[in-house]
């Protein structure tokens, strides 16, 4: 098929949405028990029914590329009810048409395999966007501002709640009560940070919750404390579960409305499913309450909590879900192991460079229930495990290791490494060995760079956000955001795992360039890789007849742009989503 599209590859016309009548229905075909429900013609479809690309990033022999870059294998595909129909050409899939299909001139516009963001937290995203948003806060005079506002219109002595302050770019300069306190006298302000390693709170948030000097810190955690001994508003890594108990619990209203505002947010931008990771038990009751009542717009693949044992023993009880076409599917576990490199609380092999003495905090020490976590491996569950540091990795490969050892079936359950973010080189090629997926996010690596040198050092960093160097050895990967943690928009996902490059293209050439993915290896990462880590590689993430009607619809062509112009990318929007043949979401 001739490449059509312009040398920026930029879609430049506007999406052309038309309803068309059939003038009769094909007795050879769907059409003759109705017709498709729907068609798209026109578009540039990336069906990813090509072999994987090699572990160095070349394509495969059978991939729709040549002289001239890639282009679409297809151009036109049909669904009905939640399967695909037909995958080809838009003439043959016009044969398809009914009375009542509903046919799309998609204009040149890109198709690719449903989005999947397999590392969320979604119901955090939710509740993020029903709170003070302070992720532009880049100070903490910012931050205040921000909550003086909302005081303002805020009855005395009700909480306050602020999310996604950097406590990794904050961390040289963490905040305190002082000013908090000053701008809310009579409210307590919990304000937590962007990837949930720290909360800082005011004076009436400590009375609240009746913390003092004297009040036990978890292990793992530190409660910064003020010059005059007493606890000065900020706390960190396990220490933030002192100030999560003591806010009020959202109602049941309240945690189905934070579900329904992320979730769509997330069609929106256009993932058809999400893994969401350490769903506690009151999240989970209201998830749960949305399946049921047939509310869930896209699928999610529950990762359960272990520090929730409550939770976790109910599910032992009755074992993993073993469908997978259910809008909720519940068969895996995310376990926290160590802390952020951030925030200092990722367990290192060695000292940070930039604080002499100090190694962060894991497994006990971190609130890890190791003989938990092997019951759940044993009762068939995936068990996903939180590790950040080299040092983290390390010992939580040996822990999946030992399981595997006592029980050898353990090792078909294609357990994950969440974020496997500093690595040493002698545990790399061991996550291949082990059948352990990489669950990693381009983003954190854009996010990082301008201090996780400084913390880890010249050498250790090599090791760092390495997603060329875990393929090369055999290591499966998948890619998603962290969300509300960073930016979960997709154009930013792919151009970081493609150009290792920030939103402002720095640096120049990429940082680490060497570990930079093909734009084939990024769209992967993003749909048939998180397929395979939730088993669902047959049934969704390639766009062929007899699969799920899960599909993506995008203003660029990816492809041509990452050998064009790769910054293109970053202008890119959803114009379509669509699940289980359902138009979820339409620009």
């Amino acid at each position: 098929m001739k490449n059509t599209m312009s040398q920026t590859g930029k879609i430049t016309v506007s999406l052309l949405l038309l309803l068309l009548v059939a003038c009769s229905p094909d007795p050879q075909s769907v059409s003759a028990v109705g017709g498709a429900d729907l068609i798209l013609i026109n578009g540039r479809v990336y069906t990813l029914n090509w072999d994987e690309p090699s572990p160095d990033g070349t394509a495969s022999d059978n991939a729709p590329i040549n002289d001239t870059g890639w282009y679409p294998d297809a151009e036109a595909v049909a669904t009905k009810g939640d399967e695909i129909i037909f995958v080809g050409g838009t003439t043959d899939a016009l044969e398809f048409r009914g009375e009542a299909t509903r046919v799309v001139d998609l204009a040149g516009a890109t198709v690719i395999p449903g989005l999947v963001d397999s590392h969320t937290h979604v119901y955090g995203l939710g509740a993020r966007l029903d709170s003070i948003d302070l992720t532009e806060a880049e100070s903490e005079e910012d931050a205040v501002a921000l909550v003086a506002e909302r005081v303002r219109s805020t009855p005395p002595g009700e909480w306050v709640i602020g999310r996604g302050w950097d406590e990794g770019a904050w961390a040289d300069r963490y905040p305190d009560k002082a000013l908090l306190s000053q701008a809310a006298p009579d409210n307590p302000v919990f304000m937590g940070s962007l990837h949930g390693f720290a909360a800082w709170v005011n004076q009436a948030a400590l009375d609240a919750g009746g913390i003092t000097t004297e009040t036990e810190v978890p292990v793992g955690g530190e409660m910064r404390l003020g010059d005059d001994g007493e606890p000065n508003g900020l706390f960190l890594n396990r220490a933030t579960t002192m100030i999560n108990n003591i806010v009020p619990p959202p109602s049941l209203e309240t945690r189905l409305n934070r579900w329904v505002i992320g979730l769509q947010q997330m069609a929106e931008d256009g993932y058809v499913a999400v893994h969401e990771a350490g769903l506690g038990t009151e999240a989970m009751e209201a998830l749960e309450q949305l399946e049921v009542e047939g509310r869930l717009p896209i699928r999610v693949y529950g990762m359960l909590s272990l520090r929730d044992e409550v939770l976790i023993r109910k599910w032992l009880e009755k074992g993993p879900d073993t469908d997978n076409d259910s809008m909720l599917v519940t068969r895996a576990v995310k376990a926290y192991y160590d802390g952020a490199l951030g925030s200092r609380g990722a367990r290192m092999l060695y000292d940070y460079s930039d604080m002499p003495g100090h190694r962060g905090v894991s497994g006990d020490g971190y609130g890890f229930n190791q003989a938990l976590n092997a019951e759940v491996m044993k009762a068939g569950f995936q068990v996903a495990i939180h590790a950040i540091g080299d040092a983290g990795n390390r010992e939580s490969l040996d822990i999946l290791e030992a399981v595997f050892e006592d029980d050898p079936s353990t090792r078909n359950n294609r357990h994950r490494i969440e974020h496997a973010q500093v690595i040493h080189p002698d545990d790399i090629p061991r996550l291949g060995q082990l059948g352990i997926i990489a669950s990693m996010e381009p983003p954190h690596a854009m996010e990082d760079k301008t201090w996780a040198g400084e913390r880890v050092g010249p050498e250790r960093i090599v090791g760092a956000y390495a997603w060329r160097s875990l393929r090369e050895t055999g290591a499966g990967l998948t890619f998603n955001s962290d969300n509300p943690g960073s930016d979960h928009n997709i154009f930013y996902g792919m151009h970081s795992a493609i150009t290792r490059q920030d939103k402002n293209l720095q640096p120049e050439g990429g940082w680490y360039p060497e570990q930079k993915m093909s734009s084939d290896e990024a769209v992967r990462g993003y749909t048939s890789w998180s397929a395979h880590a939730s088993f669902r590689e047959d049934v969704t993430g390639i766009i062929e007849t007899g699969r799920w009607a899960d599909l993506t619809v995008m203003d660029v062509d990816p492809f041509v742009l990452a050998d064009e112009i790769p910054s293109d990318i970053l202008n890119g929007r959803i114009l379509m989503t669509i699940v289980a043949g359902h138009v979820v979401f339409e620009r």
